[in-house]
């Protein structure tokens, strides 16, 4: 006999998103949603100098269904950089945090976000009910995300848990991976929250040295986690992963996977989401992608109407597995300002690069830079982990360069690039990690003009 069908469990946070939307099913989400973005719009032109000036000629009131929001302006990073202290919808004394986001490039100014007690109340419920996907009353989870001030992300997440009776502790980002491997391994955790490739570095670590390491759960945050990442760590721990979709402008939650792992259940009570075409800012229908732009519908500092957040997505055009009628959006898994198109005419992302990479045992991250004029391609692989020394070292770190290179040669942008001699690949292998690569910036495909800020 065939084993049964397992139906994954229905999302939890599908209760939570009506009670905090005071509804009883979809038609009633939508319209607290509708409510909220009214609310949101007239608050925003009343008590922030930046939206009074931007939505001097919308009238709340004229927003008839939710599709009305296509017709308000964007916001953008930039104008968070430039317009920040315009932006806010309080009186200064009533900012309980401020999140200050530093560009990737030399100059520029960075961007400030400001949260109330109030905001980051909504945190702590979100991060509470979102991670009862993962771990339930009495376990314990090492949180490798930054946590030492009150009100930072690893904090939020601890304090979330201990409401639902899970002891969170906050390690930090792996900055040592031989010390956060050892707390790992004689902490009886549960489960582990961390950085995708960092948490990829302790598993990888974990089976190359011992002692064996078995969780529960992991969920990875702050960056895209690649499905050979993914598969690497559920292989080494035994445990099931999952993805949370997140950033800063959020604040700090936006959706997590359930057990289908189909993509992400939204924040729809606090956050009404859209893709948009890249191009002209249109709406484009499920299944297509396209940016993820969001509005914040409960947020009091710093009000957000339609921020484009540079992440590549798209609403998945089917119901979830799990029973759920929330919206599921796909799996984050590359930047618009990731892409870039290859001299041949193909059109190359960092996502290519990481299933490629990360599908090899031994890497444990890459960092990767294309040339200005597209011609070449440098990969820099950090080794998961070497015992050997001396001339042992230096051949297998040659045996991993020249994998990387046979791997980023089967990626067809890459390969058709290569073989019509548009593209020059180089890749290099070691052992020390590169400046910044124990932070929570954001992974991307480099270019020497390239200028982003991490989100």
């Amino acid at each position: 006999m065939s084993a049964p069908i397992v139906r994954p469990e229905r999302t939890r946070l599908e209760p939570w998103v009506l009670r905090r939307a005071g509804a009883r099913d979809e038609a009633g989400l939508r319209r607290h949603q509708l409510r909220a973005l009214r609310a949101t719009v007239r608050r925003a032109k009343e008590s922030s100098r930046f939206y009074a000036r931007r939505l001097h000629d919308v009238d709340p009131d004229g927003l008839a269904d939710l599709a009305g929001v296509a017709g308000l302006p964007f916001t953008t990073a930039d104008d968070v950089r430039s317009s920040g202290m315009d932006m806010l919808g309080v009186r200064q004394g009533e900012v309980e945090r401020i999140v200050t986001l530093p560009t990737s490039g030399t100059t520029g100014d960075p961007k400030r976000i400001f949260f109330t007690a109030a905001d980051q109340e909504l945190t702590i419920d979100f991060f509470e009910h979102g991670m009862s996907v993962l771990v339930e009353p009495g376990d314990r989870v090492l949180i490798l995300l930054p946590g030492e001030r009150p009100g930072s992300v690893g904090d939020l997440l601890r304090r979330g848990l201990a409401r639902m009776q899970v002891e969170g502790v906050v390690h930090g980002p792996v900055r040592d991976v031989c010390r956060a491997l050892a707390v790992l391994q004689a902490g009886r955790f549960d489960a582990v929250v961390g950085i995708p490739v960092q948490v990829l570095g302790l598993a990888r670590r974990s089976v190359a040295e011992g002692p064996a390491v078995r969780l529960k759960s992991v969920l990875l945050s702050t960056d895209h986690a690649p499905r050979s990442l993914v598969a690497a760590i559920e292989d080494a721990w035994g445990c099931r992963v999952f993805d949370h979709y997140g950033t800063t402008e959020m604040g700090l939650g936006g959706g997590v996977e359930c057990e289908a792992h189909m993509g992400y259940h939204l924040r729809e009570a606090d956050l009404l989401f859209e893709v948009v075409d890249i191009e002209t800012g249109a709406p484009v229908p499920d299944g297509h992608c396209g940016e993820v732009v969001f509005t914040t519908l409960t947020r009091e500092a710093m009000p957000l109407i339609r921020y484009r957040t540079g992440d590549y997505s798209r609403f998945v055009p089917r119901p979830c597995p799990c029973g759920s009628w929330l919206r599921v959006l796909d799996t984050v898994r590359t930047r618009v300002a990731g892409r870039v198109r290859l001299k041949n005419g193909e059109m190359l992302d960092l996502a290519a690069i990481d299933e490629a990479l990360f599908a090899l045992p031994d890497v444990a991250d890459c960092h990767v830079r294309l040339s200005e004029d597209r011609g070449t391609l440098s990969v820099e692989v950090l080794a998961a982990s070497f015992r050997d020394r001396g001339v042992a070292q230096r051949d297998g770190l040659d045996a991993l360069s020249r994998g990387a290179v046979a791997a980023l040669e089967a990626v067809p942008a890459i390969g058709s690039a290569v073989r019509v001699g548009h593209l020059d690949l180089r890749a290099t292998a070691g052992t020390a990690a590169w400046p910044g690569s124990d932070g929570t910036a954001k992974r991307m495909l480099k270019t020497s003009e390239h200028t982003e800020e991490p989100g």
